[in-house]
């Protein structure tokens, strides 16, 4: 069964995981959250986020607040995977620190014996420093540092869908400054375009998944919220979320294309 109401122009998939811990060689995607954006004008399209299933413990739930009972009955890795396939086939990997979500995806996709073709990256770690230059040295390169430097407005830090919703917005502002040359955003379409995905079967029963965003989504594809009693248990978990939470080990072995400034392919 195809994935349902996917636009069929390509562009960029602005991703962000919340993992059970910083390896992904040792850690599990405990939530994933997809903003699709066309080319060239970087609108949103569609919108994806589930809680997964992660196998055992969700992690640090002081950081990215799901506690465990919140992935009962949510799918696992594997459920997801064709679907997630169809939403990152043919477009740009957008990350902020593109390299860990990369990192844990690869992984994830890897344990069900599936590897990722070369995916052409685009980091806004990357460009925020080129852009800020002093300000990341003193204010820090995480999202919402970076965000709050260009004048954007807070968000929901830390869940997966809130994140890449901020991540769409930092990368349109990153490319609007001087640094932001968009240039070779059309080499990396192409080159996106060009990769090989395998093909992914998909399961017969709908795709249930969970959205634990407190802000409703603007446009595009939306996920379901499964059980208020989760909504309760995530409010449960009290405490300010850190600005850019637990840092990402470098996944070693993971191949991957080098990730993008732009200004440097032209």
């Amino acid at each position: 069964m195809p994935s349902p109401q996917l636009p069929t122009s390509r562009g960029l998939a602005v991703v962000d995981v919340e993992a059970s811990g910083r390896s992904p060689w040792r850690h599990r995607v405990v939530e994933i959250g997809v903003v699709l954006l066309d080319y060239p004008l970087l609108r949103v399209e569609a919108e994806f986020s589930t809680l997964i299933d992660p196998g055992g413990p969700v992690g640090p739930t002081a950081v990215h607040r799901i506690v465990q009972e919140q992935v009962v009955g949510a799918p696992v890795f594997r459920e997801i995977a064709p679907h997630l396939a169809d939403l990152l086939r043919g477009r740009v990997l957008v990350g902020h620190h593109v390299r860990c979500d990369h990192g844990f995806l690869a992984r994830e996709f890897a344990r069900i014996g599936v590897q990722l073709p070369e995916l052409p990256t685009l980091c806004t770690m990357a460009l925020a420093e080129r852009a800020l230059g002093d300000a990341v040295a003193e204010h820090g390169r995480g999202l919402a540092a970076c965000a709050a430097a260009l004048g954007l407005p807070e968000f929901d830090a830390h869940t997966a869908l809130g994140d890449a919703r901020a991540t769409a917005a930092l990368l349109r502002r990153l490319l609007a400054t001087p640094t932001g040359n968009a240039e070779p955003m059309r080499a990396l379409v192409d080159a996106a375009q060009a990769a090989a995905w395998p093909k992914l079967h998909h399961r017969a029963a709908p795709l249930h998944t969970q959205n634990r965003s407190l802000a409703p989504a603007p446009t595009g594809l939306r996920s379901t919220a499964r059980s208020a009693s989760r909504t309760a248990a995530r409010a449960a978990v009290s405490g300010r979320r850190s600005a850019y939470g637990v840092p990402c080990a470098v996944p070693y072995g993971v191949p991957a294309v080098p990730s993008v400034v732009m200004g440097e392919m032209a």
